[in-house]
């Protein structure tokens, strides 16, 4: 079992380091995409470490905005250009953190090869606070003087948006866990439908959404399993998913995911700690 894990990192570059090394594993590489506001001269030492590579084309990447899927896509270029045949390509941030063991991690996948675990609940009848999302246009990728002005002007005017191709919406987390041969079919039909690409660039949190609807809408559909291995408390009603402390030791023990996201030394590096004295169980994985 080869996994590709891409890392999109902008701080912390000792916990960035931290997670490389626990998730090290002879059939592991790791790319990381350091964000292009973020000064990578801390980040350096980490190629140091064994299996690590750059990904040379950043992002500026802005929250909410098709930047950061354009990171993850120059991730998965890169990837697909190397000389590897890695079955898995393992999104991650540089805040999550695996909360089992590299060698059940590698295991689980290997025994459900093929399959393509990330979140993908219909926007037009489930996930419903998304429809804005789509339907209206949003200018946050673009650096024009005055845009939130010219959004609230296009709106008013224009109809709704439609998605294009006939496509059914789907999505929720951004995090996955999904095979090469899906991201290469990402990849080549982004550059075959502009269309599709230029309709998210005028979306919101698209990364939420581009890569699930183009899996979900293809013959990759049938692989799909709606569970991203990540587990992400949003019980505190902010932007962000709550930062996980010692607190949250148990709970995490306890959990069947693979993944959990976020932490930061800077609020509890104890909870690091605990997790690393996780001992290595089988679970049951709800496939829902």
């Amino acid at each position: 079992m080869k996994i590709a894990h891409l890392i999109l990192a902008h701080s912390q570059p000792q916990q960035l380091q931290r997670l490389i090394r626990k998730l090290y594993n002879p059939g592991a590489d790791f790319y990381l995409h350091i964000d292009a506001k973020t000064d990578i001269k801390p980040f350096m030492a980490l190629k140091n470490l064994p299996h690590v590579y750059f990904i040379q084309k950043r992002e500026k990447v802005l929250w909410g905005a098709y930047s950061i899927v354009q990171a993850t896509i120059n991730g998965f270029k890169e990837i697909l250009k190397s000389s590897k045949q890695y079955d898995y390509i393992n999104l991650l941030s540089g805040q999550d953190y695996p909360i089992k063991s590299t060698e059940y991690i590698h295991r689980f996948l290997a025994d459900y090869n093929g399959k393509l675990f990330m979140e993908f609940y219909p926007v037009e009848n489930v996930w419903e606070e998304a429809i804005p999302r789509i339907k209206k246009y949003h200018l946050l990728n673009y650096n024009i003087p005055g845009k939130y002005k010219i959004e609230n002007f296009i709106n008013a005017f224009l109809p709704e948006r439609k998605m294009p191709e006939g496509l059914v919406a789907v999505g929720r987390s951004q995090w996955f866990t999904i095979t090469r041969n899906a991201a290469s079919y990402i990849v080549d039909y982004l550059e075959t439908h502009p269309n599709v690409a230029f309709f998210f660039k005028l979306s919101w949190a698209p990364d939420e959404m581009i890569f699930h609807t183009i899996l979900y809408n293809s013959v990759f559909r049938d692989y799909m399993v709606n569970n991203n291995l990540r587990y992400i408390d949003w019980s505190e009603g902010k932007p962000s998913p709550k930062t996980f402390t010692i607190k949250d030791a148990v709970v995490l023990k306890n959990s069947d995911k693979l993944f959990a996201r976020k932490f930061n030394p800077n609020v509890d590096e104890r909870i690091f700690d605990e997790i690393d004295l996780v001992s290595e169980t089988v679970n049951t994985l709800e496939w829902r």
